[in-house]
């Protein structure tokens, strides 16, 4: 595998696992982020989005002092493209009352 170009928040040792995290957590194929062919472009602006996105996911984990990752992409994305916002509703049951 060639050495990765125009990394900027990424380390290269866990970049394959990192992509493949990403891939599952959004339900998309590398080509949402990435040109074919040319996976160090920038000119998807999925990609940008993808940078900003992690430095946020970044930033929220640096603030729990037990060094665990509590946010990742899986957290709001859900295998969605578009991160869930707020809980889907839920069906109302025949025999609930209703407010």
């Amino acid at each position: 595998m060639p050495e990765p170009k125009n990394l900027k928040i990424l380390k290269p040792e866990h970049l394959m696992e990192t992509m493949q995290a990403f891939r599952v957590a959004l339900g998309v194929r590398c080509d949402f982020c990435h040109v074919q062919g040319d996976f160090a472009s920038d000119e998807k602006p999925h990609k940008e989005m993808a940078r900003k996105m992690i430095a946020m996911s970044h930033e929220i984990n640096a603030k729990f002092d037990d060094g665990k990752m509590h946010v990742t992409c899986y957290t709001c994305h859900r295998g969605a493209e578009e991160p869930a916002t707020r809980p889907a509703e839920a069906p109302h049951a025949e025999h609930e009352p209703h407010p």
